[in-house]
């Protein structure tokens, strides 16, 4: 059930977070503006998706505060995370109990390669890390790419 939660959790965000739409072809366009349109590779932007629970004595107001004032603006900082969003995992929508993780937190990274190799190990990732990996309980962080 846990799996389940996760991927409809993931599919959901990454909607959320498509960094790269297929423009609309205009009504009025001729035929060659089209043919370009529809031929025009679209590069998909790798997301990286972290789910996870707080520690044992980490109340959801001191994990969003930090957040708000050390999390969001670090790591948004980077050149290389297009975007960045934390998610708080509210309730299920189809049956009973609670979600299997409380947090969600949703990157598009378009230079996942340039990011893994520099980015990583650079102090402001390494220095919210640190933290971020006393506050929480399990992360899962899963690359992912929309289906086309």
């Amino acid at each position: 059930m846990k799996t389940l939660i996760a991927a409809a959790a993931a599919a959901l965000l990454l909607a959320a977070c498509d960094t790269a739409p297929v423009p609309a072809p205009a009504a009025e366009a001729p035929a060659s503006t089209v043919e370009v349109i529809q031929e025009t590779p679209v590069e998909v932007t790798p997301n990286l998706f972290i789910l996870y629970t707080l520690k044992d004595g980490v109340t959801p107001a001191q994990f969003e505060e930090w957040v708000r004032t050390t999390d969001q603006p670090a790591m948004r900082s980077l050149a290389r995370v297009q975007s960045f969003r934390t998610y708080r995992a509210e309730r299920l929508l189809m049956g009973e109990g609670a979600p299997g993780v409380a947090y969600i937190e949703a990157f598009a990274i378009p230079d996942l390669e340039g990011f893994t190799a520099e980015d990583m190990g650079g102090e402001t990732v390494q220095t919210v890390m640190g933290e971020f990996m006393g506050l929480v309980e399990a992360p899962q962080f899963i690359i992912v790419s929309e289906v086309k």
